[in-house]
């Protein structure tokens, strides 16, 4: 099972209602004046890969309680074209006010997990990882994850404290640049977090020899072409983890997982996702005659 980041849930929903509900709906309040009984439907207008519906689920609920609402689909689990993922019955004016606010939960969490499905699909029979990246929205990080690891992909780091990555600007800042890579090796190597595995984002095969001259736990092949994964793999030959990165797109997966690599990290997953197409149907619901 994949963990539910409960706590993120519930302040993204407390900052969802708040930008939206701070002042109220005026509009609702301008046409009813009570209670309106009503059902509303969630309903999937593509096939998808379902995430968020924690978070809705708890922003209806945040918005009134008294609402009685019914899963049609739970995350994780894929829908198809026309199925209700989630029914939700009490109060119209209730339901209209927290109405976007869920669905743009739904809508982007679904979109991040229906595209690393895809993605996690394309590379079928390779033996290979697809990971996210840190390019997640501010505050979301830990829910725009949550969704990539629903739809099949891997959890790359967390933070800035969650690994050690020699990334380009760190080698544009060393003083050497023709041995930067085996130079930032060696400094991570000897430094408080060294029992973390070490990874080194390198451009060149000249930067692979150095890698593997420093130790590297993990070597980082960014923005090459299948053709030079393919070499750095035979030239790294087992002797660390290969990932590669940048430029992924599902038209180049398959030929990059081809070429050997361990990872596939994909920015795009969290930072490009579409949104995933959903609608809202609402209906008064038809009061129920008393007996005489």
């Amino acid at each position: 099972m994949v963990a539910l980041p409960a706590a993120d849930i519930r302040r993204a929903v407390r900052a969802g209602i708040e930008e939206d509900l701070a002042q109220g709906d005026i509009t609702t309040s301008a046409l009813f004046a009570g209670p309106v009984p009503a059902r509303a439907c969630i309903i999937a207008q593509q096939n998808l890969v379902v995430a968020g519906m924690a978070a809705a689920v708890q922003t209806f609920l945040a918005v009134d309680p008294s609402l009685s609402l019914s899963l049609g689909k739970s995350d994780g689990v894929r829908a198809r074209t026309g199925d209700v993922l989630l029914t939700i019955e009490g109060d119209g004016r209730s339901i209209l006010m927290a109405e976007r606010i869920a669905l743009n939960f739904l809508q982007h969490l679904s979109g991040i997990a229906t595209l690393t499905d895809q993605f996690c699909r394309a590379v079928r029979g390779y033996s290979v990882s697809i990971m996210d990246t840190r390019k997640t929205l501010p505050g979301w990080r830990s829910i725009q994850k949550w969704a990539v690891a629903l739809g099949g992909g891997v959890n790359h780091r967390g933070s800035l404290g969650d690994g050690l990555l020699i990334k380009d600007n760190h080698l544009a800042l060393l003083a050497d640049k023709r041995t930067g890579v085996l130079t930032a090796c060696r400094a991570v190597h000897s430094s408080a977090s060294s029992r973390r595995p070490t990874i080194v984002e390198v451009e060149s095969l000249q930067e692979v020899r150095q890698a593997l001259e420093g130790k590297a736990d993990i070597i980082l092949l960014d923005n090459m072409t299948p053709a030079k994964v393919k070499k750095a793999v035979n030239v790294i030959d087992g002797r660390a983890l290969v990932e590669v990165s940048g430029g992924i797109t599902l038209n180049n997966i398959r030929a990059m997982a081809a070429a050997g690599p361990d990872r596939i990290s994909i920015g795009r997953l969290t930072h490009s996702a579409p949104a995933a197409t959903l609608s809202l149907v609402l209906e008064p619901k038809p009061q129920q005659k008393r007996r005489a």
